[in-house]
């Protein structure tokens, strides 16, 4: 039974986003008839797996030890709820943090070579402030989260480090395209937090916790959402230039956001924004994972 509790912690709605800038990333290198490397994808998703549960983790903890889900709609919290202990929690934040700095060790022995030092300590050093950054959003007095600047750290961890990063281990180069595509999924990751910051507005204003939305008010929050759609969906149309009629195939999935886009503008009240979290997180990963199965596809 305590299993559920932590898979309810772990809050798995939120890993399509974790892997959507992986995928988008792959299907660049594919569609480009870079070699291609399945262990090294493998052990990205792994690590970014590791990385997004320690996150969960971490966020379940930090806001329930500040109060901040005493008053929350939305998922529940397992902390919070007393279905996890504070112990268990932070036993559970040490464990994952190991997990993620073992995996993410290996992934970089795995691409890089010996002599190349310089690579092995970039990448390494990233790892270990993905680690740190997952845990400083909500956990601690300098906790990131509650003094608005968790959509930077957002559109850095899922947008460009996600993006820019991935490509280069399974290339080990650049490619003009993967600015467009951080931009897409960063920007996307960030319209997720937004809803999540609109619909906990007052409960966060409550608790002084300091989000974008709690700072700029939920009229200029609203604003700032439509641009960050906007932003992907232009930011797509870049990633899709001179490229095959398939490949187009993946930004249909983009329409139902059209349809969001009038949702958010219209509705009032702030909770029902809740089911629209997933509707922007499963989007992109859809439009990601069609232009990776698209890259396999013209890889073979």
């Amino acid at each position: 039974m305590k299993l559920i509790y932590w898979i309810k912690a772990a809050r798995l709605r939120t890993l399509p986003l974790a892997f959507s800038c992986i995928l988008i990333s792959a299907s660049l290198a594919l569609i480009n008839k870079i070699e291609f490397s399945f262990t090294v994808f493998s052990l990205i998703i792994a690590t970014t797996l590791s990385l997004q549960i320690l996150s969960n983790f971490a966020n379940d903890y930090g806001d329930a030890i500040k109060g901040s889900d005493e008053i929350r709609f939305g998922e529940e919290r397992m902390v919070q709820a007393g279905k996890i202990s504070i112990k268990e929690m932070k036993m559970a934040i040490v464990l994952f943090s190991l997990i993620s700095l073992l995996i993410g060790l290996l992934l970089i022995l795995k691409v890089f070579k010996e002599k190349e030092i310089f690579k092995i300590l970039v990448f390494l050093i990233l790892g270990v402030i993905s680690i740190i950054a997952a845990i400083k959003y909500t956990v601690g007095k300098s906790a990131y989260g509650y003094k608005a600047f968790g959509d930077l750290a957002v559109f850095l961890f899922f947008g460009i480090i996600g993006v820019v990063g991935s490509y280069y281990l399974l290339t080990q180069s650049f490619h003009w395209k993967t600015i467009p595509a951080a931009l897409f999924t960063g920007c996307l990751s960030c319209g997720v937090l937004n809803l999540n910051n609109l619909r906990d507005f007052e409960n966060d204003r409550i608790n002084k916790k300091t989000t974008l939305v709690v700072k700029i008010g939920i009229v200029k929050a609203k604003i700032y959402h439509f641009g960050l759609l906007a932003t992907s969906f232009i930011s797509f149309l870049l990633i899709l230039k001179n490229t095959t009629l398939l490949y187009i195939s993946s930004a249909i999935p983009l329409i139902i956001l059209f349809k969001h886009l009038y949702f958010v503008r219209n509705e009032k009240d702030l909770k029902n924004l809740d089911g629209q979290l997933k509707v922007v997180a499963f989007t992109c990963f859809v439009s990601s994972f069609i232009c990776f199965l698209v890259g396999l596809f013209y890889s073979f």
